[in-house]
């Protein structure tokens, strides 16, 4: 039973009267918290000291240091089998024959059988080097008698004792004596002592190797940094890359291999330095050791880049700082700065950085467009953030399709004249209609007077290996997909990357995962800039960037599938490539979806206003199954071109653009289809009328229901 206190005090309400009685007030008072059970509080205390940073502090002391011995006893017992046998040899044989280099290979197995044949030699002498050690041990000692009795001797006449003959004898058995004793004596301490040195010996060899997981080193090392890029670590990466010519060149040079290095520089978040290859070395070797390079400088594979510049015989190296680049990058410029306009001819697009820590800006003017890579590694945000720079130039018209369909680029509603989004085969056909205007256009502008001048339109398709892949086709035969010279969405794409660009009609594309059918070669060469996200394959990259970009050092397919999402390999005159290089590495800014409908209402406070076409929807107002019905009237069946025609006629916004596919489209599942009739597709009346009356049956059953 909790206790009640008394309290008084006067009420806080205002009083009317100044005699108002004292009020008195009963408090309960809370009882006192029961401690916790014994063992939860030792639980607890328990808890506290193994989490305790002291206590992981000196649990990886233990580990570590224990490690060491442990790992340095390993390193030392392969060290002592790599020396006594020829598995060092045959190991650097394997590698070279793995990497097919089979010069280096035929020298190793050249140093491999001397190694042998000099190991049989030493184990036949092992056959008559007993007989020989015997008969060297018996005449050492006799001479060694001789020489003490002749000495003896000498003492012997000098002294006129005849005692002196054995005294240099006697002398080296005293000596031989007392090297026995102090054997005897040091014997014990040192079978105490000589295990604690072997372990002292066995830990500095594991220490100087840092053989411990990486949780057990110290933090600076767990952090992973690297060392600082010197003249003579690039020299000794170098050499040890194993190319027999770059590394006999080094070992001639007076110099030790410093006078190939130009001026190491700061180039952003790491350094950059030119290396002049000898003669005898040519630059794809050194490149194709891109991997062997980054480790012997202390690195990981994606921080080491690979360029040729002009010079001759050179190459580019770029070495990121250890870590810079997995920390991300400043936010765009689109998202802090509210007043950035767009100049769709003079402009630049802020895009990203470059690996130097430059700002990355891309001309967009009058250049087809190309972005691809593995699915998930940040296309469309690089696509969008193109687009919406270019959206605060008022100027700028755009047409979309998008074949993902999940709102990547719904902020464009009210900005993009027409707009599609969705999957679907429908989808592919209404966005190669699209694209089939945008000919059009480029058609009637490139028949306008002479000195005309057109604003600028963007035709842009995200995900366009769904329009290259679709099966269906139209009621001529011609397929929309494909890459013939009837599939209408290539002919399209191609015809526009003809002539579209001087009339300012420029076809923008992503799709991901290239191959020879989803980009077709024609298509992927025709876009004056193309970039690259992370790829799986180099004919891959050679496919997104060209065979010069690669050639040159462009390598989209080592970058990291997932953790260098939105970092491109760029090739387009459009954006600042230093001098020689034929491509650039680009980390872009991410712009989230929110900030991308953010940036996108600032481009619609530019414009009077857009009304956006959603292709998809045409139509929809209207019953086409009766007005189809309606346009055949009293014939038995009409021909399916006819009806098309009657229907245009009836309603031009509604049916105007109809193809065979769109009236198929309705009649699929009615039983109401076209079929042949005298050779021709027909649609006939009364299976369009049984099709009304079964729709008619199941909506006024459902409506009962």
């Amino acid at each position: 039973m909790s206790e009640n206190v008394v309290r008084l005090h006067k009420p806080t309400d205002p009083q009317t009267d100044d005699t108002a009685p004292t009020m008195l007030t009963f408090v309960p008072v809370a009882p006192p918290a029961r401690p916790a059970p014994l063992w939860v509080r030792s639980g607890r205390a328990v808890k506290t000291a193994v989490t305790h940073e002291r206590t992981m502090t000196v649990v990886r002391a233990t580990a570590r240091h224990s490690l060491y011995t442990l790992n340095g006893g390993r390193i030392v017992a392969r060290r002592t089998w790599d020396g006594r046998t020829g598995s060092r040899y045959e190991r650097m044989l394997r590698a070279a024959e793995a990497a097919g280099n089979y010069e280096v290979a035929e020298e190793w197995e050249e140093r491999l059988q001397r190694f042998r044949e000099a190991r049989h030699r030493r184990r036949m002498d092992l056959l008559h080097s007993p007989v020989d050690a015997a008969k060297g041990a018996a005449v050492g000692t006799g001479m060694g008698i001789g020489v003490l009795v002749a000495l003896g001797i000498v003492m012997a006449i000098n002294t006129g004792q005849v005692g002196d003959v054995i005294t240099p004898l006697s002398a080296t058995i005293d000596f031989i004596a007392l090297l026995i004793r102090i054997v005897q004596v040091v014997w014990g301490p040192a079978l105490t002592i000589g295990p604690l040195l072997a372990l002292l010996a066995l830990w500095s060899v594991g220490r100087k190797q840092q053989a411990a997981p990486q949780w057990a080193l110290p933090a600076n090392v767990r952090s992973g940094e690297g060392e600082p890029i010197t003249p003579s670590i690039v020299v000794k990466a170098l050499r040890d890359l194993g190319i027999p010519a770059l590394r006999n060149a080094i070992k001639e040079m007076g110099d030790a291999g410093a006078g190939m290095l130009g001026p190491i520089r700061i180039a952003g978040c790491g350094v950059e330095v030119d290396v002049t290859l000898p003669s005898g070395v040519s630059t794809n070797e050194v490149q194709n050791k891109r991997r062997k390079l980054a480790e012997n400088l202390t690195r990981h594979e994606h921080e080491v880049f690979i360029t040729i510049p002009e010079a001759a015989r050179t190459v580019r190296l770029w070495i990121a700082d250890s870590g810079a680049l997995d920390e991300p990058i400043g936010p765009s410029p689109l998202v802090t700065d509210e007043t950035l306009t767009a100049d769709y001819a003079k402009g630049k697009a802020p895009w990203g950085q470059d690996l130097r820590g430059d700002a990355a800006a891309l001309s967009l003017y009058q250049r087809h467009l190309l972005i691809t890579g593995l699915s998930n590694q940040g296309k469309t945000a690089a696509l969008r953030a193109l687009a919406l720079w270019l959206a605060l130039d008022r100027s700028v018209e755009f047409w979309m399709g998008d074949l993902k369909g999940v709102g990547d680029w719904a902020m464009f509603d009210g900005l993009a004249t027409k707009l599609i989004q969705g999957p679907t085969d429908d989808h592919v056909i209404q966005v190669t209609e699209m694209v089939e205007d945008a000919v059009e256009e480029m058609n009637r502008r490139l028949q306008a007077p002479p000195g005309t001048t057109f604003p600028p339109l963007i035709v842009i398709v995200d995900e366009a290996q769904v329009a290259f892949m679709c099966p269906v086709k139209d009621e001529d035969k011609r397929p929309y997909g494909g890459s013939s010279s009837t599939s209408r969405y290539f002919m399209a794409a191609r015809k526009i990357h003809n002539q579209g660009r001087a009339v300012n009609v420029l076809l923008w594309q992503g799709t991901q995962d290239p191959t020879d059918q989803n980009l077709p070669k024609l298509v992927r060469e025709g876009a004056h800039t193309r970039a690259s996200l992370a790829l799986g394959t180099e004919s891959q990259a050679r496919m997104a960037l060209g065979d010069k970009a690669v050639d040159g050092g462009a390598a989209p397919n080592l970058l990291r599938p997932g953790l260098d999402k939105g970092t491109l390999v760029v090739a387009s005159d459009g954006i600042e490539i230093p001098k020689g290089q034929s491509s650039i590495t680009v980390r872009t800014h991410y712009i989230s979806t929110d900030d991308a409908e953010l940036i996108a209402a600032r481009a619609k406070r530019l414009r009077d206003g857009v009304t956006t076409l959603h292709a998809i929807e045409r139509g929809e107002e209207r019953d086409p199954l009766a007005d189809i019905a309606s346009v055949l009237g009293d014939a038995a069946r009409l021909r399916t071109q006819e009806v098309i025609n009657r229907l245009a006629a009836l309603n031009p916004d509604a049916y105007g653009k109809w193809s065979f596919i769109d009236l198929k489209r309705v009649l699929d599942g009615t039983g109401a289809e076209p079929y042949k009739s005298d050779g021709v597709m027909v649609v006939g009346r009364d299976r369009l009328a049984r099709a009304l009356a079964n729709r008619d049956d199941e909506g006024s059953a459902s409506a009962s229901g």
